[in-house]
């Protein structure tokens, strides 16, 4: 099976201690955010785990407790944009980002980690000739080290409204013509573009529109085929196979305006003050009331397909 760790905040940033020690116990309970009295604990194992699939702005606070994921299948994303702090006011310096990017991709292996350069927003700062040549350095930096860029254009969900008031919907004329020009400049540093959640408007420039977290991928990463069982995506635009998300909402502390996971930069604040990085709950500990689902775990890979390897 797959446990994701990023969809809802970042855990290599902020809480790497707290993951090292689920890995050591070898389980973690997560509360259903719609219901918290609902908690979902996971055996983490690699035995039942076949992939951790990691989302983050920063992955070397990970760094000293990669033994600990030497005998789990890994995928990263690492999200490397061209926006100041005006923007993302706690993301570290982008030059040491991309020296950690290309010592993540050493420990794991090119197939094994993506670059995310999302989302993508025009204003008067950031036009589109500052993105394209920011987008350019980056690849021009991170050649060799991946084979895959992930890029979108901003979504104005309701916590994006309120948190980001003046940000505007790309219109389809900027989103092709910095999407051609994308496309082409990651061709030249050998990485294909993947889109998230952006149709297929894309394809004929030559991006990959079939989602940007795939079993493939998965697969890809691992070495190893995996007969998962069927999901949708999150949304009815998203292709990516999302399972098993073990972060909180209202926790990142990076703060970027553009999030969809944060309702308010004061909310993220009180609630990493209840973090515990010995507690089997990212947020808090268990309470009288909880209602504790073991969920089945068991692998998916092919062990037909791994005899042949």
């Amino acid at each position: 099976m797959i446990i994701n760790t990023g969809q809802r905040t970042d855990i290599p940033a902020f809480y790497a201690e707290w993951f090292a020690n689920r890995v050591k116990e070898g389980f973690v309970c997560v509360r259903n955010p719609y219901n918290p009295s609902q908690v979902s604990k996971y055996r983490l194992a690699p035995d039942v785990v076949d992939v951790i699939g990691f989302c983050t702005k920063n992955p070397a606070p990970m760094f000293p407790y990669m033994n600990l994921l030497r005998d789990f299948g890994q995928y990263w994303f690492v999200t490397l944009t061209s926006y100041g702090r005006d923007i993302e006011p706690n993301v570290p310096d982008k030059q040491k980002l991309i020296e950690d990017f290309q010592t993540l991709s050493g420990m794991v292996g090119t197939d094994a980690i993506a670059w995310r350069y999302d989302p993508i927003f025009l204003s008067e700062r950031y036009t589109k000739e500052y993105q394209l040549h920011a987008f350019r350095q980056i690849a021009e930096r991170l050649k060799g080290y991946t084979k895959t860029v992930v890029i979108s254009f901003i979504d104005l969900y309701p916590k994006v409204r309120k948190n980001f008031p003046e940000a505007r919907e790309v219109a389809k004329a900027d989103r092709l013509q910095l999407g051609q020009e994308m496309i082409g400049i990651a061709s030249e540093c050998g990485m294909t573009v993947k889109t998230c959640a952006e149709g297929d408007e894309l394809a004929s420039f030559g991006a990959d529109c079939s989602g940007c977290m795939t079993i493939r991928d998965y697969e890809k990463a691992i070495g190893k085929r995996l007969i998962a069982p069927k999901r949708k995506g999150a949304r009815a635009e998203c292709a990516c196979y999302l399972s098993c998300d073990i972060g909180a909402y209202n926790t990142c502390l990076h703060l970027c305006r553009y999030c969809y996971a944060n309702a308010d930069p004061a909310v993220v604040i009180a609630q990493n003050k209840l973090h515990d990085p010995k507690s089997p709950f990212l947020i808090g500990n268990s309470t009288e009331g909880d209602q504790v689902h073991e969920v089945p775990q068991h692998s998916w890979i092919d062990l037909q397909e791994r005899l042949m390897l």
